[in-house]
């Protein structure tokens, strides 16, 4: 869809995979590379398969933008909630093929997705907001709220506590691991499996089971445009 984020269509599904250098950071291009993509995988009628790039899925935010000013801060972040808004209710079933590291808004993706696989490994998977000096937005408040138990809420938002892809799973950003060899043809497997499922029926009742966290979200990033966001680093 750009050269940040490139877009695979295949019989039952479509591969869009994020390459924006070493941390595959989380851009203004990225987004809307991502966004075009989700367009398109609409049109095919494509289950999707996301992810990124070898010992990576994404770092986070880029902090280039982040850092310019707080209003530069917003403006990406929000686009970023928006995203997980969208992946969130996504009519089709969206699944992460994790390849490693998923850190800040990288997290946020599997946080955002239908059914996550990582990467077994010596891999770091987390909210790191706190740990950076960002105030966790009420947005990444809300994500996290519906998709971690209370007890990794706290710790993975609040302690900004980081896992191995194990740990991961029992924290709720991952629903399995395979190894590093294996990662994408799961993938594929998942969404040969999720092509078959009644897609009025799967979209419909996506809206269902997650209509008050979409509601929640939706107020959420409302607040968070009636503040700031800044980085203490």
């Amino acid at each position: 869809m750009n050269e940040f984020v490139t877009y695979q269509s295949e019989e039952n599904y479509a591969i869009i995979t994020i390459n924006n250098g070493k941390a595959n950071a989380i851009s203004h291009e990225v987004i809307e590379g991502l966004n075009k993509s989700l367009d398109k995988a609409i049109e095919e009628d494509k289950v999707v398969i996301l992810t990124g790039t070898p010992g990576i899925l994404s770092g986070g935010f880029d902090l280039k933008v982040m850092k310019e000013s707080p209003i530069s801060a917003l403006e990406l972040v929000t686009k970023g909630s928006r995203l997980s808004l969208r992946m969130l209710s996504f009519p089709k079933p969206i699944i992460v093929a994790c390849n490693g590291h998923a850190i800040a808004k990288g997290a946020f993706l599997l946080l955002s997705a239908d059914y996550r696989i990582g990467t077994d490994g010596d891999f770091k998977i987390g909210l790191n907001e706190v740990m950076i000096g960002m105030t966790m937005h009420n947005a990444g408040i809300a994500i996290a709220k519906a998709r971690l138990s209370e007890v990794y809420l706290n710790r993975s938002v609040v302690n900004a506590e980081i896992y191995n892809p194990k740990d991961a799973i029992k924290a709720g950003f991952l629903d399995m691991i395979v190894p590093e060899d294996l990662l994408l043809n799961s993938a594929k497997k998942a969404a040969e499996m999720f092509s078959k499922l009644n897609k009025k029926a799967h979209a419909a009742t996506k809206l269902k089971v997650r209509k008050l966290n979409l509601e929640a979200l939706e107020e959420a990033i409302a607040l968070d445009l009636a503040g700031t966001i800044s980085l203490d680093i």
